[in-house]
Formats: structure tokens, sequence, C-alpha cells
């Protein structure tokens, strides 16, 4: 299967394991910007309204691939702004996709993640990975989105994270 990474990252976390596995798979790895910068207070108000902002590459660079893994974070419980063009893409260019996260995860899972990918896409995805920092963090009683929002992942969280997407991707490859 010709496969292609599409990913955004806010905190560079999700990009560190989207070119990882790239890697390991050997495949094209595209890189999400924006045409503008994305700042807290355009973050708040894209989940809000549930705007899209202008990205490059532009959406339709996934038509030549058989399958699509998309890396990015989820905010507020909805996936990243920048990721909603090739999302809301594949609703009128229907292909198997996969979702691989990298959130904050202070305030437990994303329990309508499936359903929003589902909305945005028309189909649901093949592969569903929701992973959280809150679980790479020293354990204590309450992690806050401080914590989570500022972490940074290292280089044994990078290989913790990039086996276990690794082992879920080859389930769908």
């Amino acid at each position: 299967m010709k496969t292609i990474i599409i990913s955004y990252s806010y905190t560079g976390n999700n990009e560190a394991l989207a070119e990882m596995v790239a890697k390991e798979l050997s495949v094209k790895h595209y890189k999400i910007t924006t045409s503008k910068p994305m700042t807290m207070v355009t973050i708040l108000l894209d989940m809000m309204f549930s705007r899209v902002p202008r990205v490059d590459p532009l959406p339709a660079i996934v038509k030549d691939y058989d399958i699509v893994l998309f890396f990015g974070p989820v905010w507020m419980g909805q996936t990243a702004s920048p990721l909603r063009a090739y999302l809301n893409n594949l609703k009128r260019n229907s292909k198997p996709y996969g979702f691989i996260s990298i959130s904050g995860g202070a305030d437990g899972g994303n329990p309508k993640l499936a359903q929003e990918l589902l909305k945005r896409t028309g189909n649901p995805p093949v592969l569903l990975l929701d992973q959280h920092l809150s679980e790479l963090l020293p354990v204590k009683s309450q992690v806050t989105r401080k914590e989570t929002s500022s972490y940074k992942i290292n280089e044994a969280d990078l290989m913790q994270l990039t086996k276990h997407t690794l082992e879920a991707v080859k389930g769908i490859l």
C-alpha cells in the first residue's frame, strides 16, 4: 500500500513521532504549515467556531496514495484545526486513513474523537491511536494541563511512542 504521513504539531511532539514513524516505514512525510502563525487565541477561536486555517501543502497531495496517516494533537477534544482541511478533503475523496495523536490527557481521554473524525471525513478511521502525555509524566495524584501543554517528549518517550505506534500501524498496512 502506498502510504503517506501528514502531520501537524504545535509543540513539536507529534512532529517528532511522525518523522520517526515515516523513517521506520520508509514513507513520504509532509509537515503541515499554516499561512498565519497559530497562537493560543487562534487555537481557541478555531475550536469554538470550527474554523479551518489555510494550510500548506494543499490537501490534494493525498490523491496519489492508498492510505493516509495523520499525526496531530487533539485540542479541546477535537482534531487540531490545521488538520481539518485534509480531513474535509477525505469526505469528497474517500480513502482509508488513520489518526495518531499525542495530546495532553490531563482531562482524561478524548471520547468524542472517533465521532468527530467520522463527521469530518464521512468514514471511520482504520486506525485511531490517542496517546497522552499525562501517561509519560511521573505518577502523582493529578497531572495538570500546564504540565502536559509544556511537556516536550524526550528520546526515551519517543522510542516508546514510536514502538507502540508502529505496532498499531503495521496492523493496518
